[in-house]
């Protein structure tokens, strides 16, 4: 089974940007909103917001990761294209075309982790969750409840006055964020999607995301996986050591805007 992932965030907060430091063949992505990712880059990048080329993209993805940005539009966009629709059986639907996403996703082989990346929003309570279309689907489905690791971005003012963007790891007593046991050390870590994934790949004992591309008079050498299975250890790449020290002496002084 793949493991999959929810990030959620007011948009301009960082999560799209957070791929920026993937490099190419190391992750896939599907754009729903079909706009222009924040960032130059060499990814490959998908647009569409019909859930079965959703599907097909990643069940057919090369790489590790995928990440499936803006994915409450896919509910969104449905949501409007059967806005004349009379009764609530769309509602129905809606929630059923993304949860067999999601089932989708988990099935894959277990090297993958897909990436869904939300809009949030704020309950009449105050409480803070992904982005849906409202009450009458949040009644038939809670998305959070398919995820065990479900990230926020938080935007923080440093003491120079810069802005500072993160993920939060832990839940605030008034949001969904949620992750497993000891798999991060601080509550708030740097927005680098690519560290959080070798963060995960090592918790579960998964095969490290790196992408080699070999000439085309180089034979591809057979990977030393036998040898990380063995010790139940992965080797982490040094340029991402470095980046996953950062989680451990990012800086928790800030006070959040």
């Amino acid at each position: 089974m793949a493991v999959i992932v929810a990030v959620m965030g007011e948009s301009g907060t960082g999560k799209s940007t957070s791929l920026r430091n993937f490099q190419k063949g190391e992750a896939s992505v599907i754009n729903v909103s079909k706009k222009p990712l924040p960032f130059r880059n060499t990814l490959s990048v998908f647009k569409t917001d019909n859930y079965q080329e959703v599907q097909a993209m990643i069940k057919r993805a090369q790489a590790k990761s995928v990440v499936i940005d803006d994915a409450q539009y896919l509910m969104a966009f449905e949501y409007m294209h059967r806005a004349k629709e009379k009764g609530y059986e769309k509602f129905t639907d809606i929630g059923a075309n993304f949860f067999n996403l999601t089932q989708t996703a988990i099935a894959l082989p277990d090297d993958k982790i897909i990436y869904f990346l939300f809009h949030i929003e704020r309950t009449k309570d105050g409480n803070e969750k992904c982005k849906t279309i409202g009450q009458l689907l949040d009644e038939k489905i809670t998305l959070e409840g398919l995820f065990t690791i479900v990230l926020k971005t938080v935007v923080l003012l440093d003491g120079n006055n810069q802005r500072q963007f993160c993920f939060a790891t832990v839940n605030n007593g008034s949001d969904t964020v949620k992750t497993p046991m000891g798999m991060f050390a601080e509550p708030l870590i740097p927005n680098d999607l690519k560290v959080v994934d070798t963060v995960i790949r090592e918790y579960y004992g998964m095969p490290e995301n790196v992408f080699i591309q070999h000439s085309h008079n180089e034979a591809p050498q057979e990977s030393p996986q036998g040898n990380r299975q063995q010790t139940g250890i992965q080797q982490v790449p040094p340029q991402n050591r470095k980046q996953q020290s950062s989680i451990l002496s990012f800086a928790k002084s800030y006070k959040e805007m």
